[in-house]
């Protein structure tokens, strides 16, 4: 299955977008004081949500505007498997409104955070390996 050429550049766009979230959520990670972890987490789940439209994009797959990562991974199902377990897909999905938003929420820890961008990591590298496979 080959892209549409008028939808490569759009893949292009969405995954531009999703590698800065994923630059930004890695290097804001480094911050030894005052790591603000809920941006990390927030930046995680963008750069999910975005590779994941990048992917619909792709192969041509409709999506509404969401943030809800279940809802693009079961998009995503009736096409291809990624091998991502939908437990991670649902710990980065709270971090769209939990991360962004003052609430009554639990506080995001170091190893909070460095687990979303790791589970933000392995969508990115499934992702990709899919997009590579495609063209």
């Amino acid at each position: 299955m080959s892209e549409r050429p008028e939808n490569s550049e759009e893949v292009a766009r969405w995954i531009e977008k999703a590698e800065n979230d994923f630059r930004n959520a890695e290097h804001t990670l480094t911050l030894e004081v005052d790591c603000p972890f809920d941006t990390v987490c927030f930046h995680a789940q963008q750069c999910a949500e975005k590779y994941l439209k990048a992917l619909l994009v792709s192969l041509s797959v409709d999506f509404p505007k969401t943030h809800d990562l279940r809802l693009l991974m079961q998009r995503v199902a009736g096409k291809i498997t990624l091998d991502i377990e939908i437990s991670d897909v649902l710990v980065l999905n709270r971090y769209s409104i939990e991360a962004r938003y003052p609430g009554d929420w639990e506080p995001i820890d170091r190893d909070e955070a460095e687990k979303a961008v790791a589970i933000a990591r392995q969508i990115r590298k499934r992702v990709r390996a899919n997009l590579l496979t495609k063209g």
